[in-house]
């Protein structure tokens, strides 16, 4: 299955952070397709921390959803994510995006991921990869989404991908 995901860091080495989710996604069965740049984004919700660095990957794997929700949260555990308050400081945080044209509403996962229609930190570098991608819920295409935003907050590029 095809996957969308965003990768994010505030915490130490962030690029290196960034680069580190990617080996451990590779070395759990999990291809990457695409990567986007990486991207110095101004926090939302909760300003007062340090910026972050966004990606955002398209992986294919054989996992369904679930089972793919439960990798990316091991991952972020082995590499020492503690409990924070929401929207709070981290030094990885990864999430499912898409997962092709599935869309899933569980106590624990929701995909497309709720908030991602709304963020720049996720939109821009998505948009990057995959502009004619289309949304399963609101049908419209990534490149469309990103034009209609709201959101102001600042995303810079860092590093672009070769």
């Amino acid at each position: 299955m095809r996957y969308f995901i965003s990768l994010g860091s505030n915490l130490g080495n962030k690029k290196k952070n960034l680069g580190r989710a990617v080996s451990l996604l590779k070395k759990n069965s999990v291809e990457i397709i695409k990567a986007s740049s990486l991207y110095e984004t101004f926090p939302v919700g909760f300003t007062a921390q340090p910026w972050f660095m966004n990606q955002v990957l398209e992986i294919k794997t054989e996992m369904e959803p679930e089972s793919l929700l439960f990798l990316l949260k091991r991952i972020e555990k082995n590499m020492g994510r503690k409990q924070t308050p929401q929207k709070g400081p981290r030094c990885i945080d990864i999430d499912i995006l898409l997962a092709e044209d599935k869309v899933v509403q569980t106590d624990k996962l929701q995909i497309p991921h709720p908030e991602l229609a709304k963020r720049n930190f996720v939109l821009v570098p998505l948009r990057e990869i995959s502009p004619n991608t289309v949304h399963p819920v609101i049908q419209k295409k990534i490149e469309e989404l990103y034009r209609k935003c709201l959101d102001t907050s600042t995303v810079l590029l860092f590093d672009k991908k070769k």
